[in-house]
């Protein structure tokens, strides 16, 4: 799959390297040296996917991934040089994918962007669950008949429950079909995603309807209604 890639990195031996081995994949690379040119670029060419390191100059990385969420639905790969759990998760939460810990592997960040650009896996074309429908070949969630705008870690996440509605998934399940076998990413950033879809597709505060928690176990997604007991 050949996609437009926006890689922001102000190393600038760095940003050569992921360019180089990006490009040798067939993606169509564009540089940003700082944050505000990244958000500029990003809105002058939407790209399919955003490398996005976190310590930038002036606008920092996590700014920027605040605003294009905001705007758009752009896959987000983020680059940190901070390990403990909570940094890493603080922009998961903010709607990045996925994030790497430098220092990292090049041809590692090329499975990870392949991985974020490629389809959920074994999905069908449309599944629906209850009021749930996602729609794999368009990219698009409906809930109760409303879009849903969701990230691509999201619609991946959701789309692999609704595959197979009803069935509980453990978290180490959900992270082998999202990400493959990466001991790097933790389960806890299926929680987060989980966290953010809530917000999104349950209809009203309260115990969750439709992704529900079996607890001990992992998550399931339900084709219970708005009105079910």
């Amino acid at each position: 799959m050949c996609a437009h890639i926006l890689v922001v990195e102000d190393d600038e031996s760095q940003a050569e390297l992921i360019r180089r081995y990006l490009e040798r994949e067939g993606h169509a690379v564009v540089m940003a040296r700082d944050g505000r040119s990244a958000i500029e670029e990003a809105r002058r060419q939407p790209p399919d996917l955003v490398v996005l390191d976190v310590m930038l100059p002036g606008v920092d990385g996590l700014d920027v991934c605040r605003v294009l969420r905001r705007e758009s639905e752009v896959a987000i790969l983020m680059l940190t040089a901070k390990s403990t759990e909570d940094d890493l998760l603080l922009g998961l939460d903010l709607g990045a994918d996925d994030y790497m810990t430098k220092p990292f592997s090049p041809r590692e960040l090329v499975a990870r962007v392949r991985t974020l650009l490629r389809r959920a896996p074994g999905a069908g074309p449309l599944l629906r669950v209850g009021g749930l429908t996602v729609d794999v070949v368009r990219h698009e969630v409906h809930c109760d008949g409303l879009a849903v705008d969701c990230t691509p870690g999201e619609f991946t996440l959701l789309a692999v429950l609704a595959a197979e509605p009803e069935r509980v998934f453990t978290r180490a399940q959900l992270l082998e079909r999202m990400h493959g076998f990466d001991g790097s990413v933790t389960e806890r950033s299926i929680d987060v995603h989980v966290m953010n879809l809530r917000k999104k597709i349950e209809p009203r505060p309260g115990p969750p309807r439709r992704l529900v928690t079996v607890y001990g176990v992992g998550y399931k997604l339900t084709a219970r209604g708005p009105d079910a007991g």
